[in-house]
């Protein structure tokens, strides 16, 4: 057997849609529990552009993380977008984001880190209805994304 897929089942490609830029406070460390520490990272705002596609992210979300070990964080954020065109999209975003112990203690601690040393990818989940974003809704998305001290930035992709 081999890691080629049979010739009859095509391997999905992906397109892309948008990059999300979403702005953080502060986290809110709730310490250690089973499973590794977990602190919450509200979501203050921020924005959406790709083809076709242009808004913001509305205030009030949040990043809910569990740090899994000294290299690893469990991610599972929660929030709104409001198109330009006044649609609302719910989204649900669960992510795992790795590194050295050195630089993922660095991004907690909130310093820069390039982004080439962390893994850092995610499956959002957009819900929207009506006929211009209702489509969202039956699409798989996957994301690959950059963690800086003050912003979240995502480039999400469409599973064709």
């Amino acid at each position: 057997m081999t890691d080629d897929a049979p010739a009859a089942i095509p391997a999905p490609s992906l397109r892309y849609f948008a990059t999300i830029t979403a702005l953080v406070d502060e986290p809110v460390e709730l310490g250690d529990m089973p499973g590794g520490a977990r602190r919450i990272i509200p979501i203050r705002g921020g924005d959406i552009s790709g083809p076709g596609i242009s808004g913001r992210v509305l205030p009030g979300g949040a990043d809910f993380q569990i740090l899994r070990s000294a290299t690893t964080t469990s991610l599972e954020a929660r929030y709104a977008i409001e198109t330009d065109d006044g649609t609302r999209i719910s989204v649900e975003n669960h992510g795992i984001r790795t590194g050295s112990p050195d630089d993922i203690a660095a991004l907690v601690a909130g310093r820069p880190v390039t982004p080439e040393r962390i893994y850092f990818r995610c499956v959002p989940t957009l819900t929207a209805s009506g006929e211009r974003w209702g489509w969202l809704t039956d699409r798989i998305l996957v994301g690959s994304g950059v963690r800086r001290p003050d912003r979240v930035e995502l480039a999400v992709f469409v599973v064709d």
